[in-house]
Order: C-alpha cells, then structure tokens, then sequence
C-alpha cells in the first residue's frame, strides 16, 4: 500500500518516523500548539518619488517599499494609491503618476491602514532663455528649471538616458540653472555638449567628453555612450572652484567669464580656441592670457570671440576664413581686437564666422561667407568686420553653423544665409544672402541660431523652433522638418 503524507507540502514516502520527525519541526514553528503565527504587520510606507518635478503630460512610476517594526522590508503586500488632487496629477493602482496641470500634488500609498506621502509638482515650462544646437535644443525657466530636447546619443539631454527626445524633458540632478548653452557642430560627436551656470554660478556640463570639454578634469567622462565614445547623461560639475556669470559652448570645447570679468576655456585646441596661449586640450578650464576684463565669450567651431566691459570685440583661434576679424588668415593662440575700433553690444562666434551688433543697431559679420551667412548680399569671405545689409536696426544676432539670424526692434526676426533645411523660417528652403523676415508675425525676446535649425523665445516665455528636425530637435512631438516657427511642446 502506498503511503501519502498528511503534512500539506510534504510528499509521499516519508513513513512513521518522517511523520513523527515533520509533526515536531511544525509544532516549533507554531510556537509548540501547531498553529502558524500571524504574520508581522505593517508598520511603515515609504514612497519614492524619482523626481520632484513633471512636466504636463509626462508620467513617473512611483514605488512603495513596506516594512515591520524591526525596518524589515515586508514583500507581497498590498498597496492602494491617491492623489490629493487628481486635476493635477492622477495615479494608478500601480502607483505610475499622469501629469494634468500645472500645481503641486500629495501621492498617497496605504497598505494596511498604514500610509507614506510624497509630493510631485507638475510644472508647464515657460522659458527665460533658449539656445539650438547641434541636433537638439535647450532652455531654461526663470526658476532655473532646465530642459532639453532632440538628439540624445551621447547624453546631450541631460535626462540620465540615451534616447532621442520631440519634446522636452527634464535635465536630471534637480540643478536651478540661470543660464545653458548648446554646443554646435557638423558631427552628432562633436557639439554634443551642453552646459549651464547654477544660482550660484558653478558650472556643470553633460554629453560627449572625448575632448574635455565637460571641464571635470577626465577626457573619459562617467559613462560610454555610442561605439563606446566617453560622456556623461547627467550634469557633472566643472572642476575649479571658478565662480561663472555665463559660459558659452560650441564644437568641442567651452568658455565662461567669471564673477572676476576674467575668461576661461577648456575642451579641445585646434587652433588656439582656449586662448591660453599653449598648444594642447584642456579638461579643466584654462585662463585666457591678456588680463583683459570681459563682459561675455563665444565660443565658435575651432574659435573663439568675447566682448570687454567697454565694448571691444576680441577673438582667438583658427583664422583659415577670417573669423577671428583682425584682417589676416592667421590663427591666434591669443586674444587680438577686431578691426574697426568699433564698440558692440552682443556677440556670436557660429562655425567659421562672427556676427556682432553695435551700440545704435548696425550688425556686422566676418568670416566664411559660402552660404552667404554674413548677410552683406555676396558670397565673399570677409576677415573683417562687414555690414549687414538692409539698414535695419537688430538688438542681438545669433550666429549659427552656415546661418545667422537677428532680431529687430520689435522683436521682428529675421535670418540669412543657408537654408536647406528651413532654418530661416521663411516658409522655403532658398538661401538667402540678406537678412529675411521669419514667417509668422510672432514676436521674439531672444533668437538662437543652432547647426541646422533655430528657435526663439517670446516674452511670454513660449519657445518656436523651425528648420531641421531629423531627431525631434524642434520640440513639436514629431520628427517633421518645419519652414516657418512652430511652438515647443510646453
């Protein structure tokens, strides 16, 4: 006769004395009357809460981790989830928030009477400043929010992950940025930075880092994005202890003015774009030799140009085209002024060109012109500072990789030069070699010219990109190239 145990989960075959041997293990693990001891309860919740902010529209998986008296964690239990109020965010039974509207928000998760909190706030970008780079776009929020969108592959977006984003997400880190820049450039390796100033005027840098141009003193950086090249998906400080009031990145490498008005750069040296005059890459920055007292740096493609507390105009570096303005075709590894003796109020180093606008309106441009990106109504290279045509009065110019574009008094935005893409906004795809009227009577606060498109920002703090959209760069939720301003998922 086969024998069959009488214990639930113990097989067949264990005989009298396996039975006696099983009664016993369970009768001290019943405390000795064998029935099994309840459970321990729950005594706390604790809910984890990825980010603090969330963008309208955006979702964020929450989790809740159950524990004993003893902090043991408990698995297995229950969990119900609410929200405070589900007209700004909801939350479903899995604990995955939808942000509804602007406002703050309580997300509650009980598991036996017991509860943990965690607020999210959801918030609608309005921006105070925007800047176009190479493929992808960033701006910023008068509350120093950073957000960034288009090409990711080597952490450009700052948002801890390596995918390609038509909207805005958040830069990872919690940072309050006054400022960001988006490096430009021909290559989706190089101009793969970007980089911005905190309230307190540190800097931080996040994306491609082959070259040091993230300044945190590695050429490696914490991660390895595409074919194994070094970066970082997160903001990574600058190394120095400077104390920054702007920086400006470009290509591969990036400049800054301290608190001091002095100017310092670090990345890759070409033709003496860091302007220290010692040849070699820096991943930390570096001081620009000649004591001058500086208002503000561009940096440009391999140079770059800064403008002093009184208004001169002085760049450095390569010089094969005329960018660095002072009339010859030689590159400097120092500062020189432009020629002209003229006093600018803005300054923008592009790829191979520089534009800059004088204190009653006049731009000016020099540099390589092949696209007509100088605006003087030719193709001819310019190695000094040449008139914009059309005699209209711009208060800031933005130059870009083969485009420029301005604005006029008025906020009226008008862009030159190559136009493949629909980077002037004209609603076509001709290059123009003066200045034309973007298309769309929207007025602009600012203007920002990147490596095939450009976007600029209402005083309403609304950004509208147009031109190259390939990896969602303009903010639209699509991958559609645009000819005429269209608005930023906000």
């Amino acid at each position: 006769m086969r024998e069959r145990s009488w214990l639930p989960g113990l097989g067949p075959g264990l005989g009298v004395s396996g039975m006696l041997v099983a009664t016993t293990l369970l009768a001290i693990a019943c405390g000795g009357d064998g029935v099994l001891p309840p459970p321990p309860p729950v005594a706390s919740v604790i809910l984890v809460t990825p980010a603090a902010d969330l963008l309208v529209g955006g979702t964020e998986q929450l989790t809740a981790t159950t524990k004993d008296g003893a902090g043991d964690v408990l698995s297995g239990r229950a969990v119900a989830w609410t929200s405070s109020d589900p007209s700004v965010a909801s939350v479903s039974g899995t604990g995955l928030v939808t942000a509804v509207s602007p406002g703050t928000v309580t997300i509650t998760a009980t598991s036996e009477r017991v509860s943990g909190t965690g607020d999210v706030e959801v918030i609608r970008l309005a921006f105070a400043e925007v800047s176009a780079g190479d493929h992808r776009t960033c701006g910023v929020t008068a509350a120093g929010i950073a957000a960034c969108w288009g090409n990711n592959s080597f952490g450009g977006l700052g948002d801890g992950s390596g995918t390609d984003r038509s909207s805005p997400v958040l830069v990872a880190g919690g940072l309050r940025l006054t400022s960001v820049t988006a490096a430009g450039g021909e290559e989706f390796d190089s101009g793969d930075h970007v980089c911005g100033v905190t309230t307190a005027g540190a800097a931080y840098c996040w994306g491609f880092n082959s070259f040091g141009q993230l300044g945190d003193g590695t050429t490696t950086g914490p991660e390895q994005c595409i074919a194994g090249a070094p970066c970082s998906t997160t903001p990574v400080p600058v190394l120095g202890g400077l104390v920054f009031t702007m920086v400006s990145a470009n290509h591969d490498h990036t400049c800054g003015v301290t608190s001091q008005a002095a100017a310092y750069c670090w990345g890759f040296q070409r033709g003496g774009e860091l302007g220290n005059g010692i040849a070699g890459t820096r991943p930390t920055p570096v001081a620009v030799a000649g004591a001058l007292a500086f208002a503000s740096v561009s940096a440009g493609q391999y140079h770059t140009c800064g403008l002093t507390t009184d208004g001169a105009a002085y760049c450095w570096g390569l010089n094969a085209d005329g960018e660095i303005g002072d009339g010859s075709s030689y590159s400097q590894t120092l500062p020189v002024r432009v020629a002209g003796g003229l006093s600018f109020t803005e300054l923008s180093a592009g790829y191979y060109h520089t534009c800059a606008v004088t204190t009653p309106g006049a731009a000016y441009c020099w540099g390589l012109n092949a696209n007509a990106e100088l605006g003087d109504g030719t193709v001819a290279d310019r190695s000094t500072p040449t008139l914009v045509a059309g005699g209209l009065s711009f208060t800031t110019v933005s130059a870009g990789t083969y485009h420029t574009c301005g604005l006029a008094a008025g906020g009226a935005a008008y862009c030159w030069g190559f136009n493949g893409h629909g980077e002037l906004g004209d609603g076509t795809t001709t290059n123009r070699s003066t200045p034309t009227l973007v298309a769309g009577s929207v007025g602009f606060l600012a203007i920002s010219s990147g490596d095939t498109h450009t976007c600029g920002l209402t005083a309403a703090g609304a950004a509208y990109c147009w031109g190259d959209n390939s990896t969602g760069q303009l903010g639209d939720g699509t991958t559609t190239n645009r000819l005429a301003p269209t608005p930023v998922i906000q």
